[in-house]
């Protein structure tokens, strides 16, 4: 079967609170997720032979570590394929930026290698073995904006303005393990519901410590902050900016300062992976 191209796409935390440090060691949280039109390519070239071989994939990550590869062995064990999957990740999304660029390749690999090897797994089933890679990959798996909570695995749809925004990074790889570890994050941020974040409330608790602890992060965020009003996404080194109109951001963005990066990008509720699946169902794209 010839290799078809899949969507990853980021994700934003458009607020993050930690509410407390769990028995486990994990941190409780709350959050808002949308995803954004700016995503990694996937490749998938399923194969007879049964070998799950990783052609391309993120910088510095061992085959054997890298969630793609892995997500693809961990359903093929799970519903007993014979088939293997030739994969070719074409990397976008910057690494340790909050973006979810890792956890998006792995869902991607869940859906589309569900879909190609016909393996009939549900929905709930895929984003249980996603829930294995990362806290994050349920989500991408389930494809729609969510207030999460826990460690961000229980999720409710949500609908969300689709903003334009402007994000931005620096060249710096933000450590989450770091950012949690860190003595000073808050956590004890009280509950709070969906009505308070559509009435102004919410930030994320972690931007204080990775501000402390990445200096050209703040010094990009101050930037960001003179313009519009600029939040941190996840525990990561990207910061994002809402705007009505994709020319403001593109014209600020051509502002961006030296050292740092950026692009503009739609908020999407409805993730491009699940409608680039539900138009191959429409068309009858099925494996051969």
């Amino acid at each position: 079967m010839s290799a078809t191209a899949w969507p990853a796409p980021a994700k934003l935390n458009l607020f993050l609170h930690v509410l407390g440090r769990r028995a486990d060691g994990y941190h409780e949280l709350q959050t808002l997720f949308q995803f954004v039109d700016f995503a990694d390519e996937v490749m998938l070239e399923p194969t007879a032979d049964g070998a799950i071989q990783l052609l391309e994939g993120a910088a510095g990550v061992a085959p054997d570590q890298d969630l793609a590869a892995r997500a693809a062995c961990l359903l093929q064990a799970h519903a007993g394929v014979q088939a293997g999957v030739r994969i070719r990740v074409r990397k976008r999304i910057p690494q340790g930026a909050g973006l979810g660029g890792g956890s998006s390749d792995a869902a991607t690999v869940l859906v589309a290698l569900n879909h190609l090897w016909q393996t009939g797994c549900s929905v709930d089933e895929l984003a249980a073995l996603g829930l294995t890679l990362g806290a994050d990959v349920p989500v991408f798996v389930r494809g729609h904006a969510a207030w999460g909570e826990g460690v961000g695995e229980r999720l409710v749809p949500v609908e969300c303005p689709e903003s334009w925004y402007l994000i931005v990074w620096p060249d710096v790889l933000v450590s989450t393990a770091r950012v949690f570890e860190a003595p000073d994050l808050t956590r004890n941020t009280p509950r709070m519901k969906m009505a308070d974040f559509l009435a102004g409330a919410g930030r994320n608790d972690c931007e204080p410590v990775v501000r402390r602890l990445y200096p050209a992060v703040a010094q990009m965020m101050d930037w960001l902050g003179r313009h519009a009003p600029a939040r941190l996404t996840g525990s990561g080194g990207a910061a994002f900016a809402a705007f009505e109109r994709a020319e403001t951001a593109q014209a600020l963005l051509r502002r961006c300062p030296a050292g740092c990066a950026g692009v503009v990008a739609r908020g999407r509720n409805h993730s491009p992976l699940h409608e680039r699946l539900a138009a191959m169902v429409a068309t009858r794209v099925q494996p051969v």
